[in-house]
């Protein structure tokens, strides 16, 4: 519990001083970093960035897992004597979807960074809108500032929707196959027996994974640093709160009102976690 909360109190009193990182000496100046925090464009730029994120991708990317998790669990066709059925090669199907996560996070970053080259010639979309006659299609990806923040979004999605699968799909093996058989029995579809049967039954395995997916994009520092113009731009429309921080204290070494940054971000991310928890709570159903 001591190495678990010593590192917030000692970020709280460095929060409270103008200690550079470089220097020993560090004066305590109380809460001007907070009041500074409060006036700075840059930093309500980045968090604005980081509440699009945290609205688009946990939403994104748990709904396609719950979707693929279910087709490839139930959504096959009726075989003999099976009446629930997941579509053939589906073990194949999961190992695809979750190879994303073996892969280093800086990787994927370098990977699309070059799939969004906006060079019809390297960039493997732009190469590819041009090849099926959608030339008015192709962008400078990371350089526009409208489409840049979505573009790494849709990296983050990518990279994460893989791990759902797999979760959902192990979580919806336990729910027992007599459920399912006797809903198709007597008339239901697929999409009846997903929202009436599979989401009520999951909903504590979603609300887990809600929590840590809206962390993960409050984070996003790493794909943000490797892919984003400047890092950061074009013109602070990809910029995050850990980058701002980031660059705040190793770039202009301002330690004391990057730990200022730090709490910030710690307020922001555990209200999302409380209201989360307690917003999305559900009676818990049996079976």
């Amino acid at each position: 519990m001591l190495f678990l909360i010593w590192p917030f109190l000692q970020a709280f009193q460095i929060s409270m001083t103008d200690w550079s990182g470089l220097s020993g000496t560090a004066n305590f100046v109380g809460f001007d970093n907070f009041q500074r925090l409060w006036e700075s464009d840059d930093f309500w730029n980045a968090l604005t960035n980081n509440v699009y994120m945290l609205i688009l991708v946990p939403v994104v990317t748990l709904g396609l897992g719950l979707f693929f998790a279910f087709m490839l669990n139930v959504g096959g066709k009726r075989r003999k004597n099976e009446v629930v059925t997941g579509v053939a090669g589906s073990k194949v199907y999961k190992f695809v979807f979750f190879f994303p996560q073996v892969i280093s996070i800086a990787i994927i970053a370098v990977i699309w960074a070059n799939i969004y080259n906006p060079d019809p010639n390297d960039g493997m979309l732009n190469a590819l809108l041009g090849t099926v006659g959608l030339d008015s299609w192709q962008n400078s990806w990371l350089g526009e500032k409208s489409v840049a923040l979505w573009a790494i979004s849709a990296v983050m999605v990518w990279g994460h929707v893989g791990f759902y699968v797999v979760l959902f799909s192990a979580a919806m093996a336990s729910i027992p196959r007599d459920i399912y058989e006797a809903a198709l029995l007597d008339g239901a579809n697929r999409f009846h027996t997903f929202f009436r049967i599979t989401l009520p039954l999951l909903w504590d395995t979603v609300q887990t994974g809600w929590v840590y997916m809206g962390i993960i994009a409050l984070d996003a520092f790493a794909l943000v640093q490797i892919m984003s113009v400047g890092p950061g731009g074009p013109d602070g429309a990809t910029d995050v709160m850990p980058l701002h921080l980031y660059q705040t204290a190793f770039r202009d070494s301002q330690f004391g009102y990057a730990s200022a940054m730090g709490v910030a971000m710690l307020v922001v991310t555990m209200t999302f976690a409380l209201l989360t928890m307690r917003f999305a709570r559900r009676e818990r159903i049996e079976f």
